[in-house]
């Protein structure tokens, strides 16, 4: 009998030293392999928020999402045979024989990642060997459904080490905090449960963006440029519809592209952007009362400035002067003389004042990460072929997105709105900076242009806009290079109520051809694609029909 009491005590005895070891003792190692393991597969992370384009009807699609994909891991501890185990996995994971090895080697690690986001074929050749440590489980991933769609406005996640995903360029970055909620944790042996992040809802339209991309791309391969931006924006409510670049990346596979594919030309990239500022030069001196859209000059072709330098129409070797001809005759055939004309009679003041209304040398407030202002140094010199050259889109630089903005002012009436690029956010007038008549009547003049030049015009619609053709610097030559160019067309339609304001950009066409060549076609495609999708009823009669269809 006391045998018997005398084993049970010893039994009970062990069980609490065991449970004692166990639970107080080694409670940090454990702990520790469910924090690792957890936080490997994802458990203790908050679901990252998806990212949604709409379209005309209010309907939305998740441009960004998550999805479970296999990842397979190794527990060391549990490899029997490490040096085996590496000589099977290395062919399958892609990894080093040497490098696998040392790692399974070491002493209590829990655990070395081997593959994220794991094939099929990959999956099922490691359940094939049925190695001993060696696990596959699903985590969360990082889904871009539609690959390379608007990527520079989206970015992409890079993911640490013990899983948690972290936003990189784009909308990814500028909202990361939101995006990525708040993670759990294990401390002191309890839990503490994930939050999810918030959605986000952009006015990125998916069919206007897809539109917008199948035009710049196979625009930049045919004219071998350098890159192309397409940007769509509502002029009343400032809403950006669309905004493109090319090249571009795919966010799902973001480790095979350059760095530069990562940033977003249309508010990262300012440049000079030639004629289409002779629209801003004319909206200065017409609402300032300086001259009227049939204020006359009698054009020479050429001016000299401050004796060095002289200045000459795009066409002057061609075309010659113009003799006596109108404001609007400027725009219609892009005058350089004539807006350094107008500028004149503005004044270098009033013509900068004018300028900075319309949002340039200052970021424009859209919420996307690393806007640039652009440079408007040039108009603070008080060096008069500063401003004459400014006149005509030379000498300063601005964004795509000022550009378009700016545009949108003249269509909306002259009020200039904050681009906006999430769904939620409230429209926001900037400032009035021209008064409704002046923006009617550079209307006016931008509608004559695209009738008189044609290309850009639409059946039974008026549509407004303006050319651009920018020498880029070079210091190869010290100074502009004629042979690299960068081409721009901005507009909108219908010009009797706008509807949307597009800008198409190309970078540096090979042989250097003129907008009206390269991106003009383009703008007519775009703008007879939204006209289209929107089944907007026309605004010109059959008989005012300027391209003869």
């Amino acid at each position: 009998m006391w045998s018997i009491r005398i084993l049970f005590s010893i039994a009970f005895i062990a069980l609490v030293v065991n449970l004692y070891f166990l639970q107080v003792d080694k409670k940090g190692n454990f702990v520790d392999k469910a924090q690792a393991q957890n936080n490997s597969l994802g458990y203790l992370n908050a679901s990252r928020g998806i990212i949604f384009a709409t379209d005309k009807n209010g309907n939305y699609s998740a441009l960004v999402a998550n999805k479970d994909m296999p990842v397979i891991y190794a527990v060391p501890i549990e490899i029997s045979d490490p040096q085996q185990a590496a000589n099977l996995l290395s062919p399958i994971v892609g990894k080093d024989v040497n490098s696998l090895t040392a790692a399974f080697l070491k002493p209590k690690s829990q655990y070395f990642l081997l593959i994220q986001k794991a094939t099929d074929q990959q999956v099922q050749e490691i359940k094939n060997l049925n190695i001993k440590g060696i696990y596959i489980k699903d985590q969360i991933f990082r889904s871009y459904p539609f690959g390379n769609m608007a990527s520079q406005v989206l970015g992409y996640v890079s993911l640490s080490a013990n899983g948690q995903m972290s936003g990189k360029y784009g909308m990814e970055l500028e909202f990361n905090n939101q995006l990525e909620g708040d993670p759990g944790n294990i401390k002191s042996g309890s839990v503490k449960n994930p939050v999810d992040g918030q959605n986000l809802y952009l006015t990125i339209d998916r069919n206007i963006q897809d539109e917008a991309e199948q035009i710049i791309t196979p625009l930049v391969k045919k004219w071998n440029a350098a890159g192309a931006t397409m940007i769509v924006q509502d002029p009343n409510t400032g809403k950006i519809l669309a905004m493109a670049n090319y090249p571009d990346f795919d966010p799902n596979n973001y480790s095979d592209y350059p760095i530069k594919n990562f940033l977003n030309p249309a508010v990262q990239l300012p440049y000079e952007p030639g004629s289409v500022f002779k629209i801003i030069t004319m909206a200065s001196g017409i609402d300032s009362g300086k001259i009227t859209p049939d204020t006359t000059y009698v054009d020479t072709g050429c001016v000299q400035l401050d004796k060095q330098w002289k200045i000459c129409n795009w066409d002057y070797a061609t075309h010659g002067p113009y003799g006596k001809i109108t404001m609007t005759n400027v725009i219609q055939h892009s005058l350089n003389v004539g807006a350094v004309f107008a500028e004149k009679q503005i004044g270098n003041s009033i013509f900068t004042d004018y300028v900075r209304k319309f949002g340039f040398g200052k970021n424009s407030g859209i919420q996307l990460p690393g806007e640039l202002g652009g440079n408007l140094n040039n108009l603070s010199s008080g060096i008069g072929s500063n401003y004459s050259t400014a006149s005509y889109g030379q000498g300063i630089t601005a964004t795509p997105v000022q550009l378009v903005t700016a545009f949108s002012a003249v269509a909306n009436g002259g009020l200039l709105m904050k681009p906006l690029i999430l769904a939620n956010e409230t429209p926001q007038v900037v400032l009035r900076v021209i008064s409704q008549d002046t923006a009617q009547k550079l209307t006016k003049m931008m509608v004559s242009a695209v009738d008189v030049n044609k290309v850009a015009a639409v059946s039974q619609y008026e549509v407004a806009g303006k050319t651009g053709t920018a020498y880029t610097t070079d210091y190869d030559v010290k100074g502009y290079n004629h042979e690299k160019l960068i081409n721009t067309f901005i507009g909108y339609a219908p010009a009797s109520n706008p509807k949307f304001t597009v800008l198409i950009k190309l970078d540096k066409p090979q042989n250097a051809p003129l907008a009206g060549e390269t991106v003009v076609p383009e703008f007519r495609t775009m703008v007879e694609f939204l006209l289209n999708y929107y089944n907007i009823p026309p605004d010109r009669p059959d008989n005012q029909n300027p391209t003869g269809q």
